[in-house]
């Protein structure tokens, strides 16, 4: 029984990076040239913002609560990247600092009055987007010279995109997963009673934590921008959904405090090539959505699958 239970962890546990073997190998049997360094670069172009918003998801979900407006967030903070921060620095500046200390409000408001984020966060998401409209009626702005040279480097040997994934899963990783202060935060979400009782202030917490996915939110956003090298108040609508899949796909849970900084990147990662893998497969692109939902279901269903053998072991 003991083994049979290390198996199904293990399995567990390496389930988000079999998916992303699984799909780049399809990829590079249908398309060799994408086995290169060029090929990995455009594939993963756009992954970048995508893994910063899915942490910032993963980041709200460790303290058992759901963001419904994280994709009109980082619209938002796309909008000011390319106007605010492109025209006047400091006063963008100034206004994506203020966007984070919102976020850490919001949290400190579910908190203190008891609310449901999924609520609260869903009717800050017309917020945030009329925000954005307001700011950038149509698409336009410009990027920041800065920003877009960063995204646009090419390091030796490893691609930007991949090398970034890389730095944001260790960085994340060490943060909440090695440091003291990280298993504090990780056990409001698994025991708060607990951890109120040892002293720490879950208001605190949950502003931190909260906090975080606000400057994570942020980053994103200023980093679809040096891609895509303008802004628009729907850039980033379809983030919330991504960033909730990739954070379960990358082994969070919905309660607990179980989340896992490296199999969300790996989950938001496995996403982004969902798109370059159906359409290498010639498929309809008013299928590629449906398609994209039933890849993600399928995986999901094999975590349920292995979840159950391991509560069973």
């Amino acid at each position: 029984m003991m083994r049979s239970l290390v198996s199904t962890r293990a399995l567990r546990a390496i389930l988000p990076a079999l998916s992303l073997a699984i799909i780049l190998i399809a990829i590079f049997s249908l398309n060799e040239r994408a086995m290169s360094y060029n090929g990995l670069r455009l594939l993963l172009k756009l992954s970048v913002p995508i893994v910063l918003a899915t942490i910032a998801q993963m980041l709200i979900l460790c303290v058992n609560e759901l963001d419904l407006s994280i994709g009109s967030f980082v619209g938002l903070t796309a909008c000011i990247t390319a106007t605010w921060l492109h025209d006047v620095p400091l006063l963008g500046a100034a206004a994506l600092l203020a966007c984070v200390l919102a976020y850490a409000a919001i949290g400190a408001l579910i908190h203190l009055r008891n609310l449901p984020s999924i609520v609260v966060t869903l009717g800050l998401s017309f917020v945030w987007l009329g925000l954005a409209v307001l700011l950038l009626p149509a698409p336009g702005g410009k990027s920041p010279a800065w920003i877009s040279v960063a995204m646009n480097a090419r390091p030796p040997l490893v691609p930007m995109p991949i090398l970034m994934a890389i730095v944001i899963a260790i960085a994340v990783h060490v943060f909440l997963m090695r440091s003291s202060y990280g298993a504090v935060l990780r056990g409001a979400g698994g025991n708060a009673n607990a951890v109120a009782r040892a002293g720490w202030s879950l208001l605190r917490i949950k502003v931190t934590m909260f906090a975080l996915a606000g400057f994570f939110g942020v980053l994103s956003g200023m980093t679809l921008v040096g891609l895509t090298t303008a802004a628009d108040a729907n850039i980033a609508t379809r983030y919330t959904l991504l960033s909730i899949a990739g954070a379960i796909l990358g082994g969070s849970e919905f309660v607990g405090g179980r989340v896992s900084p490296i199999g969300a990147v790996i989950g938001a990662l496995t996403l982004t090539l969902t798109t370059p893998f159906l359409t290498f497969l010639r498929l309809n692109p008013d299928f590629q959505i449906g398609a994209q939902g039933a890849i993600l279901i399928l995986i999901l269903a094999l975590r349920v699958v292995i979840s159950r053998a391991e509560a069973h072991a």
